[in-house]
């Protein structure tokens, strides 16, 4: 693609969708990152939205997509797997620990409500994990995921190089997490997002302008 201020006028904007992991047992009930599996309905859910979202001219567009991230953990992936089960189609991916949910250490396993009932004051997002990752490990984890994409972004935006969008499959504490540190705010920010299973975000900028991170949809076809 010839990159002339023209052809870059007429590209389109680069997007960012973050997908949470369908239904888990532990997704219902707030605990954890140990490697549970999807339930049942979960599964369902995942394929139904499949139909809905992904194929040519849909919102996940394989043609469309750059790159796929995707964590190690087995609900993650099998959330992946039926959102392209044809080889023939899923884009480039690969499996990273930089999206793996936050790790909870000593809480793991526990509800909040468990946590507060010893530790009253406690927020995640300002306290972190004991024995786990602190917001400063989350924060540099986010960050660094961040950096891949945006340089993703600019070289389809500015050099007409590789393709529009971007895709990760994660987990809840992890997207509420990335999505404040899109928005280049701190990560405390993040508690204000509800981010449902299977849901859909799309993060990408405002003006046309890359260096304006924008949340333009959050929760697309989790209800």
């Amino acid at each position: 693609m010839a990159n002339t201020p023209d052809e870059k006028s007429k590209r389109p904007v680069p997007r960012l969708f973050l997908i949470r992991h369908g239904e888990t047992e532990w997704s219902l009930n707030g605990t954890g990152v140990s490697d549970i599996p999807l339930t049942a309905n979960g599964e369902a859910v995942i394929k139904s939205h499949r139909e809905c979202i992904v194929g040519p001219g849909m919102l996940l567009d394989p043609d469309n997509i750059c790159h796929i991230y995707v964590s190690p953990r087995q609900r993650a992936q099998k959330t992946f797997e039926l959102l392209f089960p044809g080889l023939g189609e899923i884009p480039k991916h690969s499996t990273t620990d930089i999206v793996r949910e936050w790790d909870y250490g000593d809480y793991e396993g526990l509800t909040s409500e468990q946590i507060r009932d010893k530790n009253p004051s406690w927020d995640i997002f300002k306290d972190g994990c004991p024995g786990g990752e602190s917001v400063q490990d989350m924060t540099k984890r986010c960050d660094q995921i961040i950096a891949f994409v945006r340089e993703l972004h600019r070289k389809y935006f500015e050099e007409g190089i590789g393709r529009r969008d971007c895709l990760i499959v994660a987990h809840g504490h992890f997207s509420r997490c990335l999505i404040a540190r899109w928005l280049q705010t701190p990560l405390f920010v993040g508690q204000h997002f509800q981010v449902e299973p299977a849901g859909v975000a799309m993060l990408t900028y405002n003006h046309r302008n890359l260096n304006e991170t924008s949340l333009t949809g959050l929760n697309l076809h989790a209800f």
